[in-house]
Order: C-alpha cells, then structure tokens, then sequence
C-alpha cells in the first residue's frame, strides 16, 4: 500500500504559488540577458551512449525548420543506421549526408588507407562549412580521427576558429575530444557511462545503437 498524499492547506498553496512566481522572476530577468546568437562549435564526448544521437536529434530540428544542414562521417560507414537511411530517403533537399570512413580503426586495419579517407572527409567537412546557406555541419567521429593523428588538431583548430562563418553551428562527435577542441567550443557534453546492456552480453541493437 502506497503512502497517502499529504493535504495541503490553501496557505500551502499560496506559499507555493508565492514561491514559483519568484524563481519565475528571476529566470525571466536572466533570460532578458541572454539577446546575443552566434554559430556554435558544440562538443559531445565521452564514455557514455548517445555523442551521435544527441548530435542528429539537432540535425532533424535543423530539418524541422526547414534550414540547410550537412553530415560528414569520418570513422562510421561500414553499415547502414536509422538516421543516415531517413534522411537519405526524405530530407536530401535539407541535408547532404556524405559517409567518408569505412569503419572504426581496428575493423579497417590499414592506418594510411584510414588517414586517407579521414583527410577527404576533413576536406568536405571544410567545403560544407564554408558554404553560409548551411545552417549546421555535424561531423560525426572526427574526435577520433584526430585523436589518431588522421586529422591534425592544429588544423581543425584554426579553420573553426579562422574560417567558419559567424552563423554556422558545427557539431563535433566522439570520445576523447582534445583539450584544444573543448577550449575553444562553446558548448561541451561529455557522455558519462553508468551503465551498458553490451557488458551484460546484449549486441548493438536496430532502434537504439544504429
């Protein structure tokens, strides 16, 4: 048997009622100061699950509101995914979706052929920021491809910071991102793992991981 709610008194509503009006005022006077926008470099890295989902949930909101979006696939490509799929069958006239690598280092096993395919998808990351008419590029995995030395972090460094135009939000994927990356974003994310069905045994799953 569950615990009975309490019963609250007229007077308990009103002190709650007294109280949310003020934090209601203090969010709206700190909202009034938060005016500015700019193109965002966004971070998501760590352990955990969801660095890519959390990434293509904004890249469906560009969608959503009709605005020009890109995806580069720097390590992923080595099999199809929910997302990659969608967008290919309905929203190619928002967002050109080009998956560059062939899989993740230890599938491939060929670093030069790997270094390759990662420097051809920096050159098109580069192409697609530089056109203004997209709103976002997500480049998914480069955290890796630059924490293997396949894409040199000097040289992302200076384009976002030199290159990129003022209106541009670009999303950087994968674990491990370089402390020069998360100094210079504007937003970072680092996805804790608590807790993985893969260590129970449970295989990557249509739906969920793809």
């Amino acid at each position: 048997m569950t615990d009975a709610l309490p019963i609250e008194t007229p007077e308990d509503l009103a002190r709650h009622a007294e109280k949310m009006a003020k934090k209601k005022a203090a969010r709206d006077k700190i909202m009034a100061t938060k005016t500015g926008e700019k193109g965002l470099i966004i971070v998501h890295t760590g352990k955990g699950k969801g660095k890519s989902s959390a990434a293509f949930g904004m890249i469906f909101r560009q969608i959503a509101h009709g605005r020009k979006c890109a995806v580069v696939q720097f390590i992923k490509g080595a099999m199809s995914t929910g997302e990659r799929d969608l967008i290919l069958a309905h929203f190619t006239d928002l967002c050109a979706f080009h998956t560059m690598g062939e899989g993740f280092t230890w599938e491939t096993q060929d670093k030069a052929r790997d270094t390759a395919m990662a420097r051809a998808a920096w050159e098109k990351a580069k192409e697609l920021i530089r056109d203004p008419s997209h709103s976002m590029v997500l480049l998914d995995e480069i955290n890796i491809a630059i924490r293997y030395d396949y894409v040199p972090l000097a040289e992302v460094l200076t384009f976002l910071a030199e290159e990129k135009p003022p209106m541009t939000h670009v999303v950087l994927t994968g674990r491990n991102a370089a402390d020069g990356l998360i100094e210079l974003a504007d937003l970072v994310t680092e996805m804790e793992l608590v807790k993985h069905p893969f260590r129970s045994g449970i295989k990557a799953q249509a739906g969920v991981e793809f």
